[in-house]
């Protein structure tokens, strides 16, 4: 690549031609041909470059001295300076010929403009993509409100039945929709409106106003209008035209209405829309010279063009068009096409939409139109890696400066590399090529880029599933039930299946197949299910227990029916295939959530992440992330971010517990990590939403407050032993003066405000919404209970800490901590802990206390079926430990403090040993017992069964406990 390419002989004879021709106009006097002269250079480059604008010089001289004397060619334009000069324009105009003429000629000067910005490199191509964009819309626009007008004059004013004004909505698809036009696009349009009704208001005749004359519905009326504006911008004249209009993208194409209402046009996409008009749709956004333009009918076709889940359903279709394409590159023979050819422009458009199409429910960050904008999602969401965004963006941004230079030598609507040897001399001269060698090279390089990561693109062997490997034919006979029932039983004692599950399986098959569910089921999703069955039959025969692992499995088959890009998901990838499987045959727990969430089933994909454990920060960091592609205002939306993160990363320490990867210690650490960081991120909303709302609390010398405010866990938060159903036990606390009130336009007082921001904590954790409630919240150890106010200040907390507290409150604030807050309140908080706990205390009289607590507790409990024993609540069980490590802490932290340094028991029961307050085997019985029920108890949650056994289980364990209890809490 050269700065300075040599100048052929034959360039410098055009520009001869085209100097000789300007000055022969004669029209320019000697300060406008000075002008003209101090500005030769530049202009020698952009004549070169283009055609178009050296004939439009040469046509008009003075539209180049006003161009260069106005300073206009060094401006970036934008749509609100395009609106402010063509409204002044056609302002005095009072015909439809008038407004074609005016509209092409002030294109024309745009466009002469924006080539010389773009040869001369003194913009962008977002810059020279954006103009263009404004430059269309507000033609759009412009002619739209001057037709319309001229039209209710003469047949009224388009209202809706209850009396609103209608306006024709226009919606821009492709390059227009993206705001990415190229030098010589057509625009593609759609038109609508929002509501049927008539004209109002009479019109014109012989110059006097009457009554309604015309009576025209607003159909009718819009697609007067329609017709008008397309004509408008789309004609050939003399002064040429302003864009060309393809209207072949509304339903139905040239077959169907010109104009739909907004019901007609969601119905038809609802009920009729395909695949491609997905894809299509991904660009679409409706024009608007607004600065915040209604998006209703948007948000109603949002559905349509992006699912809510990951859509899998999608990618046979785009494998489709991706065949499609490469069909017509071989049939059409378009290499030498930089949009259609191979490695071409719409290559990358189509590696970029798929994953638009396929994640943008999930990640709002992808429902953008504009590609460039796309291409920095993909590589901050982990789509593609930086490298490969680079390579993409950089061919992007190639080849369309490339289709620029091609498309401004003659303003023609074309994508093909030139075969005239001096316009491919002029194009790489204006490409800063020193030959057309040197260009091709070049581009070589950058299309064969680009068609490596198209042809990678979704193809059949990324999917990892060799379906005829699993869906061999045996398995296709029990599906489709094609053999007599003996054969069939046949083929499954074969694969050494029990007679009972033998049977059982092939009336499962049975059931399924005459299940109302599948005979109401659309073609798609049968067609889905019968590919994907030989496949999971075969998967779950060859497991343990297949008849329960099917049983389980149904449920879920019937949920993903109705949404069968699930049924996708699995048949595109045999990992997740191969997970369902084993965990639905280890857990029916683990089955009964995966049907109720398929959305869960997204995490069956990725076996290292299934299996990994992040740690709290990259948990936070990872829902941030999530929650950064919601509208802060969109609080039902967050709710369930939150929601589908704590099922989809419980569902991953379920995963690791069946398959026995992580000991139970680790689980419940998970458990924890997730719980904290759900807690963290949906304190920071409702903190936000509160200060947006009223403002921040203030303090006595005027200061604002920065979250003066803590959150304490108590019980299995605090100590790290949450389980798969685990209630959150929490307090909160605040310190701010409840005399003084917010800084914000409505404000309240500080007290106000901090109980209104629990209540929305709480409401957030605990609302039940489509995927279910997030976590249940107990609330009841704050100061004084249920009766007591749901945020306390900090002197309050520590008045009541250190007067009024019962010993049962002070035994639960050995298991408490903070999880999130202030780290100035957090200290404070702490430092009341220890001046609590380590107070002296009578040793008969805390023990009697302690005891009464306990049988209190057995009082108001339900008793377990006879023979049965509750690992949590039985006799030796789980609360009994916890009660003993509480009495010790009580008992001996003024002389050991060092027993406050954990929440959890099993490190409480560490610290007695090393200060000698425990004997070694008392110590090892009590952790190895209270581990060993923790584990049953989450298999039982697995399981779905309570965490009762056998009294004859674990007896030795339960009569040790016992024991100890009566040494350290018995008479004496």
């Amino acid at each position: 690549m050269s700065n300075t390419p040599p100048v052929a002989k034959e360039l410098g004879q055009l520009l001869e031609r085209y100097w000789q021709r300007f000055f022969e106009k004669g029209v320019l006097d000697e300060v406008q041909l000075a002008l003209v002269e101090s500005a030769k250079e530049k202009l020698d480059k952009v004549w070169l470059a283009s055609d178009f604008v050296a004939e439009q010089c040469i046509k008009d001289p003075l539209l180049l001295v006003e161009l260069l004397g106005s300073g206009d060619f060094e401006r970036s334009f934008c749509a609100a300076q395009y609106q402010c000069e063509l409204a002044g324009i056609v302002a005095e105009i009072s015909s439809q010929p008038m407004l074609a003429r005016a509209l092409r000629q002030f294109r024309q000067r745009e466009m002469v403009r924006l080539i010389w910005r773009d040869v001369l490199q003194q913009a962008s191509l977002e810059e020279v993509v954006r103009s263009l964009s404004d430059l269309a819309d507000v033609c759009l626009m412009v002619a739209r409100d001057t037709l319309h007008g001229w039209l209710e004059a003469k047949h009224g004013s388009p209202r809706s039945d209850d009396g609103v004004d209608q306006q024709l909505v226009v919606i821009a698809m492709g390059k227009l929709g993206a705001r990415e036009l190229n030098l010589s696009s057509d625009i593609d349009l759609i038109f609508t409106y929002s509501q049927r009704g008539e004209c109002v208001g009479g019109g014109c005749v012989g110059g006097d106003r009457v009554g309604n004359v015309s009576g025209l519905s607003n159909q009718e009326f819009f697609v007067l209008l329609g017709q008008q504006l397309i004509q408008t911008l789309d004609q050939v004249t003399e002064d040429g035209f302003v864009f060309r209009v393809d209207m072949r993208l509304r339903p139905y194409g040239q077959s169907g209405a010109l104009v739909l209402s907004y019901d007609a046009l969601e119905s038809y996409y609802q009920g009729q829309g395909r695949e491609w008009e997905r894809y299509a749709f991904v660009k679409a956004r409706c024009v608007s010279l607004q600065a915040e333009p209604d998006q209703e009918l948007m948000t109603r076709l949002q559905p349509f063009v992006y699912r809510r889940y990951v859509d899998y359903g999608a990618i046979e279709s785009l494998r489709d068009m991706k065949a499609l394409i490469n069909r017509e590159v071989r049939r059409r023979g378009v290499s030498q096409n930089i949009k259609l050819g191979p490695g071409g422009i719409r290559e990358i458009e189509f590696i970029v939409q798929a994953v638009q199409l396929i994640n943008g429910g999930r990640d709002r960050r992808l429902q953008t139109s504009n590609l460039l904008s796309v291409l920095a999602v993909l590589e901050q969401g982990g789509y593609y890696p930086a490298l490969t965004v680079q390579a993409l963006a950089q061919a992007y941004r190639f080849l369309r400066t490339l289709e620029h230079r091609i498309q401004g030598l003659r303003d023609q609507q074309t994508q093909n590399l030139p075969g005239d040897e001096t316009d491919r001399l002029r194009v790489a001269n204006a490409m800063l090529f020193g030959s057309w060698d040197e260009l091709i090279l070049q581009l070589d390089e950058y299309r064969a880029a680009v068609r490596e990561h198209f042809d990678l693109l979704i193809s059949k062997e990324q999917s990892g599933h060799d379906q005829a490997g699993l869906a061999d034919s045996d398995m296709t006979a029990i599906w489709d039930l094609s053999q007599p029932r003996e054969q069939l039983l046949g083929i499954l004692l074969a694969l050494s299946i029990s007679k009972p599950d033998a049977e059982g399986l092939v009336l499962e098959v049975e059931k399924l197949k005459a299940s109302k569910q599948l005979q109401r089921s659309h073609a798609v999703g049968l067609q889905r299910l019968d590919q994907l069955m030989p496949a999971l039959l075969g998967w779950v025969a060859a497991g343990d227990s297949p008849l329960q692992t099917l049983v389980r499995i149904v449920p879920l088959l019937y949920q993903v029916l109705r949404r069968s890009a699930y049924l996708v998901l699995l048949l595109e990838n045999e990992v997740a295939l191969k997970h369902l499987v084993a965990l639905c045959s280890a857990s029916p727990w683990i089955a009964d959530q995966l049907a109720s969430q398929p959305l869960l089933l997204d995490e069956l994909i990725d076996a290292n992440s299934l299996f990994s454990h992040p740690d709290l920060d990259a948990l936070k960091d990872e829902l941030r992330q999530q929650l950064l592609r919601i509208p802060n205002d969109d609080l039902e939306q967050q709710m369930e971010c939150l929601r589908h993160f704590k099922k989809g990363h419980v569902l991953r320490v379920a995963a690791t517990e069946v398959s026995a990867f992580r000991p139970l210690m680790r689980v419940s650490d998970y458990l924890t990590d997730i719980a904290e960081a759900t807690l963290s991120v949906v304190a920071d909303i409702a903190w936000q939403q509160m200060v947006d709302k009223y403002g921040y609390p203030t303090t006595s010398e005027g200061r604002v407050q920065d979250r003066p405010f803590l959150i304490i866990a108590y019980g299995k938060l605090a100590g790290y032993e949450l389980s798969y159903s685990s209630d959150l036990d929490l307090v909160f606390v605040y310190e701010s003066p409840s005399n003084l009130c917010t800084d914000g336009e409505r404000s309240i007082g500080n007290t106000v405000f901090f109980t209104r921001l629990v209540q929305r904590i709480i409401h957030v954790l605990t609302s039940n919404t489509a995927s279910g409630e997030l976590y249940e919240v107990d609330s009841r150890l704050r100061p004084s209970g249920a009766a007591g106010l749901l945020a306390s200040s900090f002197v309050a907390f520590q008045s009541y800490q250190l007067e009024k507290a019962w010993t049962w409150e002070h035994q639960a604030l050995v298991r408490s901590r903070v999880v999130m807050g202030s780290a100035a309140l957090n200290e404070k908080f702490c430092g009341l802990r220890k001046q609590v706990l380590t107070q002296q205390r009578d040793p008969q009289t805390l023990r009697e206390e302690v005891v009464s607590m306990r049988e209190k507790m057995r009082g108001h409990l339900d008793t377990p079926a006879e023979g049965l024993f509750d690992l949590k609540q039985g006799s030796g069980g789980i609360v009994d430990i916890e009660f003993m490590v509480q009495y010790s802490v009580l008992r001996w932290a003024h002389q050991t403090p060092e027993l406050l340094v954990y929440a959890d028991n099993i490190r409480i029961l560490e610290m007695m040993l090393e200060y000698e307050l425990i004997s070694l085997e008392d110590s090892e019985c009590l952790s190895r017992a209270y581990l060993r029920y923790r584990s049953l108890i989450h298999r039982a949650a697995l399981q779905n069964q309570k965490g009762q056994l056998s009294e004859q289980a674990f007896e030795a364990s339960r009569q040790n406990v016992r024991e100890i209890w009566q040494r350290l809490l018995g008479d004496s």
